[in-house]
């Protein structure tokens, strides 16, 4: 069957989506709401005969959509969300992250708890290939057991969005929910554990410092250092600097265990590349057993289709896939309500422990701190 896909908010992340659905072996953009005037135009380019929607109310009236994608602003996507559970029993990938506050975990749980339809979390790290990689070795436990969990991103500002609405914690949840909830998830994911521990320290030291929004200074952190706890006994780590993209790889995993390490390196976005240092470089697993000891690495190359889809090397089109075989085969959903919701609840965490210089304590199945 052809999987036709109406997609509400359609900007920079939204148009990758659509770059990605276009690669799927049978799937097709129908309808979009997108309020903003250069972004239509964009999308047009990519689909010439898609329909344009004033209202999310018009497009959940069509009756030639069979799934639906949330792709707008991270403050619009609880309210957006609950609008579809009220209205559509359809299938929905909603965009990172799920809620920006807290006060709305219950109501999408409660609401997501009574939809008939899968509903997948965009979690697009999970996807990565050298991360995939990663997960797959920890999940054989090449390194024993995991004791030591890292995540270094080093990584360009954030871009410039539709009317800047990035520029503050009011509108993202924050740079440790916006942009980290990602890393949260692949910290549980990996763990196979709920955080019970939250300890943070960030700041804006760089980034924005000099923007004027309204008047408005923008408040988001541009750097961190978060540690998370968890139930079983292993510990977490997150470094974040958003003014390190000069860095060879973007991100780099690292799993710790009793006979080995783990790591996974990624490139950044080849977009952003200085081509004078030659070709981009390649992602990479690396093994270092204890013994005998030294590093193993493995080359992670991706199709050069999908690195030219988007900037997440290649993950969002392996998220369609398992999204399209979700709502066609009824195949598992990988990155659940629960799973988005905990993400976010260790950004919010991080962030409060930011703010107050205290750890968090995660309590009620990773659902809230305090």
């Amino acid at each position: 069957m052809t999987l036709r896909y109406g997609i509400i908010g359609c900007g920079m992340m939204g148009q990758e989506h659509i770059r990605n659905i276009q690669l799927l072996p049978d799937a097709a953009v129908v309808a979009v709401v997108e309020p903003d005037a250069a972004m239509r135009a964009s999308i047009q380019l990519l689909v010439p005969l898609v329909h344009f929607e004033a209202s999310i109310e018009l497009l959940l009236a069509r009756k030639d959509i069979d799934a639906l994608l949330i792709a707008s602003p991270n403050f619009m996507h609880a309210e957006q969300l609950l609008q579809i559970f009220a209205t559509t029993t359809l299938p929905v990938l909603v965009e990172k992250p799920l809620v920006t506050d807290a006060n709305d975990i219950q109501r999408i749980q409660a609401a997501a708890a009574k939809h008939p339809a899968p509903v997948w979390v965009a979690m697009e790290y999970r996807y990565m290939p050298p991360v995939a990689a990663l997960l797959n070795e920890i999940k054989k436990q090449t390194h024993g057991h995991t004791k030591q969990f890292s995540i270094r991103e080093h990584r360009f500002p954030f871009l410039e969005k539709v009317n800047d609405w990035n520029r503050f914690n009011k509108n993202t949840g924050g740079t440790l929910v916006e942009k980290c909830c990602h890393f949260f998830d692949l910290m549980r994911l990996q763990a196979g554990s709920e955080a019970v521990r939250v300890f943070a320290s960030g700041g804006q030291d760089v980034n924005h410092i000099d923007e004027r929004y309204d008047g408005q200074q923008p408040d988001i952190l541009d750097n961190a250092f978060v540690i998370v706890d968890f139930k079983n006994g292993q510990r977490a780590l997150l470094e974040l600097s958003m003014f390190a993209e000069g860095s060879e790889y973007q991100e780099e995993l690292c799993a710790v265990g009793e006979k080995a390490k783990l790591e996974a390196k990624v490139p950044g976005p080849g977009r952003f590349w200085n081509t004078n240092l030659g070709p981009a470089p390649l992602p990479k697993l690396i093994v270092s057993p204890r013994n005998p000891s030294g590093p193993i690495e493995t080359p992670i190359p991706v199709d050069p289709a999908l690195l030219a889809a988007g900037d997440h090397n290649g993950s969002t089109y392996y998220q369609h896939l398992g999204f399209y075989k979700a709502v066609t085969e009824g195949a598992s959903v990988d990155v659940s309500i629960d799973d988005g919701l905990k993400a976010v609840v260790l950004g919010l965490a991080a962030q409060e422990s930011v703010k107050t210089g205290q750890a968090m304590t995660i309590s009620n199945n990773g659902l809230s701190f305090g």
